[in-house]
């Protein structure tokens, strides 16, 4: 009897129970993620500034690097600044539009999470497309990982800010491309009534995490690069 009474015991204390987080394990994996990708972020912005802090005297000013609208059919010079804020307001209005999709999940509405999910994506191809013309302009201006023409040279060495700028944008642009792409499949499920089945929309919830990181991520590499320079 004491032995059954044990065993009784022992399985009423591994027999599981409520979640502490209260929230689902894909979204507690999200997370995870999320805390993981922003310690690499934050090393490469670490790295950034520790190498632009030992090398101040021969540093690029970002409003000479910076300072093309490279539109095709549009192409203005000595507007600093001015493309990169308008690719910044592109990806931050792209957030507002993630976050009407999932208040939409949230009411079960599969229209309305279609709806605001379209201009989602769009936001982010436009992003990437201003991307490109970035970084070929930029690159017929004579940038590469190895020189960098808008600053001064060490020795008769090239500066690190193309090798890092391209790096770092160019690792932000793969999570835009990965972020446009999880959008793209959800409207697609969501088209499908996957999750109507399902009873909710927390996958909506879990990729809109994935994008608003991506979108603070910018900010942050807005800052080192075209402002501070």
């Amino acid at each position: 009897m004491e032995t059954a009474s044990i065993s009784q015991s022992e399985k009423s204390l591994w027999n599981g129970g409520h979640s502490p987080f209260r929230i689902g394990y894909g979204k507690i994996m999200m997370w995870y993620f999320l805390i993981n990708d922003t310690f690499t972020f934050a090393s490469f912005l670490l790295a950034y500034g520790a190498v632009r802090y030992t090398n101040l005297d021969i540093w690029p000013d970002a409003s000479n690097v910076f300072k093309s609208v490279p539109i095709p059919g549009l192409h203005i010079e000595n507007a600093p600044l001015v493309f990169v804020s308008i690719m910044t307001f592109i990806l931050i209005f792209s957030s507002w539009t993630m976050v009407r999709a999932v208040q939409e999940g949230f009411q079960m509405n599969k229209n309305g999470v279609i709806k605001w999910l379209i201009p989602t994506i769009i936001g982010g191809a436009m992003f990437l497309g201003c991307q490109y013309l970035e970084w070929s302009h930029l690159i017929e201006e004579g940038m590469t990982l190895t020189n960098c023409p808008f600053g001064l040279t060490h020795n008769g060495d090239p500066v690190s800010f193309g090798a890092l700028f391209f790096l770092i944008t160019g690792f932000h642009g793969l999570h835009v491309l990965f972020g446009v792409c999880l959008n793209i499949w959800l409207l697609y499920e969501t088209a499908n009534g996957t999750f109507e089945k399902r009873g909710h929309y927390e996958m909506v919830e879990k990729v809109g995490l994935f994008w608003h990181f991506v979108d603070l991520v910018w900010v942050y590499v807005f800052l080192f690069f075209y402002l501070l320079g």
